[in-house]
């Protein structure tokens, strides 16, 4: 059996697991589960995990939730080159730095200004209170000022010369607002030159592939099923608004 990944790319932690995936050539089959249609609630995906969150690995009878601990499986397993996860110790702490900060640090921010900006009145048409959408722009502009001055800082990539699991992890959380219409790298250099590094080290046609989802949301919001979204309503609103 191969290894396999349940995944929906509209989730930021999907996305990263879905580029290392395929950027280090592991082979896996692709599990799509759609989040808007509450497929992680299903009986079978309970089975592999009862986090009942994407991304999820199942890896013969070993089943794994949570992305950093799936991409630290999947570096370890497939032995990907040392700068994704280096084996140094002071590069290692530094990944692992930003690691165990960006799950506060940014994510909440990012996907707060994805949700008040795009989801909550396209999909769920509930007016968003100006308050709300301005301090959670705060909030995202905080955050990013902290990702330039001190985690970029002075160097090519966040743990050095090299593009890592760090970079990774904050890449595709600094894209999510930007699905939303939402320009973060605007009057941002330092933070529009690291994106560009890491974009080329990934490589371009893998990066626009797995962002493909986020940045058509705008468009597809008005797709969505209307007849499930109202499930969500009531617990999005209590946690976005």
């Amino acid at each position: 059996m191969a290894l396999e990944l349940y995944l929906d790319l509209y989730s930021q932690p999907c996305r990263s697991v879905y580029i290392f995936a395929k950027k280090n050539n592991i082979p896996f089959d692709f599990k799509k589960i759609t989040l808007f249609d509450g497929e992680q609630y299903g009986e079978e995906f309970g089975k592999i995990t009862l986090i009942r969150k994407v991304p999820a690995l199942r890896d013969q009878d070993f089943c794994l939730g949570e992305s950093i601990a799936i991409l630290q499986y999947l570096a370890e397993k497939f032995k990907t080159p040392d700068f994704w996860y280096p084996a140094d110790l002071q590069q290692r702490a530094r990944v692992n730095e930003y690691l165990s900060w960006q799950h506060s640090g940014i994510r909440p921010h990012g996907s707060r200004v994805f949700w008040l900006r795009l989801m909550i009145p396209k999909a769920l048409g509930v007016d968003v209170p100006k308050e709300k959408m301005d301090a959670a722009i705060e909030d995202l502009n905080c955050s990013l000022k902290l990702i330039e001055e001190k985690f970029i800082q002075d160097r090519l990539f966040i743990a050095g010369d090299h593009i890592s699991l760090a970079d990774l992890v904050a890449i595709v959380e600094i894209m999510q607002p930007v699905g939303a219409g939402v320009d973060v790298f605007d009057g941002r250099p330092r933070l529009s030159a690291w994106r560009d590094r890491v974009q080329a080290a990934i490589g371009k046609e893998l990066f626009d592939d797995a962002h493909q989802t986020i940045l058509g949301a705008q468009k597809s919001v008005k797709l969505m099923d209307d007849s499930k979204l109202p499930l969500f309503k009531p617990k999005i609103l209590k946690r976005f608004l």
